[in-house]
């Protein structure tokens, strides 16, 4: 049964710190073989005139937004078209990757690319994944994609997985997999 103690500065909201033990209770579970339920997780948390590091007092860094919940709104962001918004959320050096596309750097290289392809489309999430990997937050998003192609034809129910890579609470990468051209085809 492993116990994990963290130690951290007062100031973080309760969720935040729901985010913190479950994020604990996953990396344990990543190597070590017990039940969630096995897994025990206490914060200790201290006031901030009780520790110094270099001699000085020091303040909480305010926590990182969620990255599931950021790639989340960056998607509706864009479907609802708040592209100011969206690249708000985007870091320096951003890129992405479509099907058939060389590497994009800015949202209007998207819209552009994109305008032949359909009218509009919009997304139904089924699941998510996110996880810390390398330096950076990695974010799944699954389901399906529906709307109009170019013609007004509606289409429907095409597989979709978007995955993100997020660094410093910003979104530095997007891959997009999806049966656009396959359905696009028939």
């Amino acid at each position: 049964m492993p116990i994990i103690e963290a130690h951290i500065l007062e100031g973080y909201s309760p969720k935040e710190k729901s985010r913190l033990t479950a994020a604990l209770t996953d990396a344990v579970r990543f190597v070590v073989p017990a039940t969630d339920e096995a897994v025990t997780v206490m914060v200790h948390e201290m006031a901030p005139e009780n520790y110094a590091r270099g001699g000085q007092s020091r303040s909480p860094a305010p926590a990182l937004p969620d990255p599931e919940e950021l790639a989340l709104d960056f998607l509706t962001s864009m479907e609802a078209r708040k592209i100011e918004t969206a690249e708000a959320m985007l870091a320096t050096g951003f890129r992405m990757r479509f099907p058939g596309t060389d590497e994009m750097t800015s949202i209007s290289e998207l819209i552009d690319w994109a305008k032949d392809r359909y009218r509009f489309v919009e997304k139904t999430i089924t699941s998510t994944e996110a996880f810390h990997s390398k330096g950076c937050a990695v974010v799944y998003v699954i389901g399906t994609l529906r709307g109009e192609w170019p013609d007004g034809t509606p289409f429907d129910g095409i597989r979709f997985i978007d995955r993100f890579e997020i660094k410093g609470g910003k979104i530095i990468s997007q891959d997009v997999w999806n049966d656009i051209a396959e359905e696009r085809a028939k």
